[in-house]
C-alpha cells in the first residue's frame, strides 16, 4: 500500500475511484475520458486497473487484490480485503476528495461509501448491485451509502426512485461498443476461419477461479460436440495470461490437444460474432453475446457452499442477463448439477439446427441493444459533475 499522498499536488477537482475488476477498469477508463473532456484538470486516484492507470490514475494497491470470487474464496482473503479498505478509507478521509465513485464491487465499495459519505464526501455508485434479482432489501441500505446511483439497466432506476435514492440511467457501454448488425462471415474471414464449418465459441470465464469449474466442462462439451459435428471448430477466448495458461494446463490434463480448439488472447467479442452458437459462463458475457445477436447456452458452476448460499438469496427464476432483460427465459440456462457435457452439447446441437429460433432471438436482442445504447460515459460524467458543482 502506498505511503504517499494519492492526490499530491492536485489543484483541480479530486476524484477518488475504486474499480474491483477488469469490467470496472473499462467503465472507469471511459468515465475518466468523459470527465477529462469536460475538465482536463481533474486528478484521479484510488484502486484501478491498467486502462485507468494509463490515463494517469494513481492506484493505492493493484486491482487484482480485489478480484476475488465466491464465498469460500472471499472468506480466505477477507483479512487482507478488510485491511485494504480500512487503510484506503483513512487516507481518503484525510485527503478529502471532491467525490468518490465506487465502480461495481459492492461488497467492498458500499461499506467504504457509507463511511466516506458520513465524513462529508459525496459518493457515487456506478453499476447497481443486482437488487432486481436477489436481496432487494439492499436498496434502503444502499441509499444510506450513496449520494447518487448510476444504473446500466432500464429496470433499475424505479427501484431506487421508490426508495428516495437519487438515480440516473446511463445505459450499458457494451451497447455502444458492439455493432447493431454484426457480420458473422466477415468476422470469420478476419480470423482466418472456414466460412461454412459449424463454429462454437466456448467462454469458460474471465477469472482463474471460474476456470477451475468451467474449463474442464467446456473441454468435455467440445469433445461431445465434435462427435455430432465432425468438422466443427471451437473458439476459446481467454481474458488474461493466467487464465490462458490455466486453460492450456487443463487441455493437457484432459488429453484434449487433438480437439480443434483455437485459443484467443482476449477478442471475446470477435469469437462471439464469428460463432453459430455460444456456450457462455453466466455474467456480463451473456449480455455481450446478446448484443452480438448470437444464440447461446448459459452455464455456471460454483463450489457447493457458495451455490447453496447464493441460491437461497435469488429472487428470479433465471440468472442470465438476456433472460432478465426479456422478463422471461429466452435462452437456456444449465447450472450446477444440470451443467454436464452431455446436456450442454445436446442443447447446443438443438439450437444450431433451429434457424427460426435463431432469427426470433436476433430480433429480440436487437430491441435490447437499442434500449441499452446510450452515451453512457457522458451521462455518467454529467451526473458526477452535477453532484460536486
Amino acid at each position: 500500500m502506498t505511503d504517499k499522498l494519492l492526490f499530491a499536488n492536485a489543484r483541480g477537482l479530486k476524484v477518488a475511484m475504486v474499480a474491483g475488476e477488469a469490467s470496472g477498469d473499462l467503465l472507469g477508463a471511459h468515465l475518466m475520458d468523459a470527465l477529462l473532456a469536460r475538465d482536463p484538470g481533474i486528478r484521479f486516484a484510488g484502486i484501478g486497473g491498467p486502462r485507468m492507470t494509463a490515463r494517469g490514475f494513481t492506484t493505492f494497491v493493484p486491482q487484482e487484490k480485489l478480484a476475488v470470487r465466491g464465498l469460500a474464496e472471499v472468506v480466505r482473503h477477507l483479512p487482507e480485503l478488510i485491511g485494504i479498505r480500512r487503510a484506503l478509507r483513512a487516507q481518503l478521509i484525510d485527503e478529502k476528495p471532491d467525490v468518490f465513485i465506487g465502480i461495481d464491487a459492492p461488497d467492498f465499495n458500499l461499506g467504504l461509501e457509507a463511511d466516506l459519505k458520513a465524513a462529508g464526501i459525496p459518493t457515487v455508485h456506478y453499476v447497481s448491485p443486482s437488487v432486481w434479482a436477489w436481496r432487494p432489501e439492499r436498496v434502503d441500505r444502499i441509499g444510506h451509502s450513496v449520494s447518487h446511483m448510476l444504473c446500466l439497466f432500464p429496470m433499475e432506476p424505479p427501484l431506487y426512485s421508490r426508495a428516495g435514492v437519487p438515480v440516473t440511467y446511463v445505459g450499458h457501454p457494451l451497447a455502444s461498443e458492439l455493432p447493431l448488425d454484426p457480420d458473422k462471415l466477415a468476422m470469420r474471414e478476419q480470423l482466418g476461419l472456414p466460412l461454412s464449418a459449424p463454429t462454437f465459441a466456448l467462454l469458460p470465464g474471465s477469472r482463474r477461479s471460474e476456470l477451475d469449474f468451467m474449463g474442464p466442462l467446456v473441454i468435455e462439451t467440445a469433445r461431445r460436440l465434435l462427435e455430432k459435428f465432425p468438422d466443427a471448430q471451437f473458439l476459446v477466448p481467454l481474458a488474461t495470461r493466467p487464465t490462458l495458461e490455466e486453460f492450456e494446463r487443463q487441455l493437457t490434463a484432459h488429453r484434449a490437444w487433438e480437439l480443434p480448439i483455437r485459443k484467443l488472447f482476449g477478442h471475446a467479442q470477435m469469437a462471439m460474432i464469428a460463432s453459430d452458437v455460444v456456450l457462455v459462463t453466466s455474467g456480463t458475457a451473456t449480455l455481450e453475446v446478446a448484443l452480438a445477436k448470437r444464440p447461446m447456452v448459459i452455464s455456471y458452476k460454483l463450489s457447493a457452499l457458495t451455490y447453496h448460499w447464493v441460491k437461497r438469496k435469488i429472487r428470479l427464476p433465471y440468472v442470465g442477463l438476456p433472460n432478465v432483460l426479456a422478463g422471461r427465459k429466452v435462452v437456456p440456462e444449465l447450472l450446477q448439477k444440470d451443467a454436464t457435457p452431455e446436456k450442454l452439447a445436446d442443447e447446443i446441437e438443438r439450437i444450431y439446427h433451429d434457424k427460426d429460433y435463431q432469427r426470433e432471438l436476433a430480433e429480440l436482442f436487437t430491441g435490447m441493444h437499442l434500449a441499452l445504447r446510450q452515451d453512457t460515459a457522458a451521462l455518467a460524467a454529467d451526473a458526477v459533475l452535477k453532484l460536486v458543482r
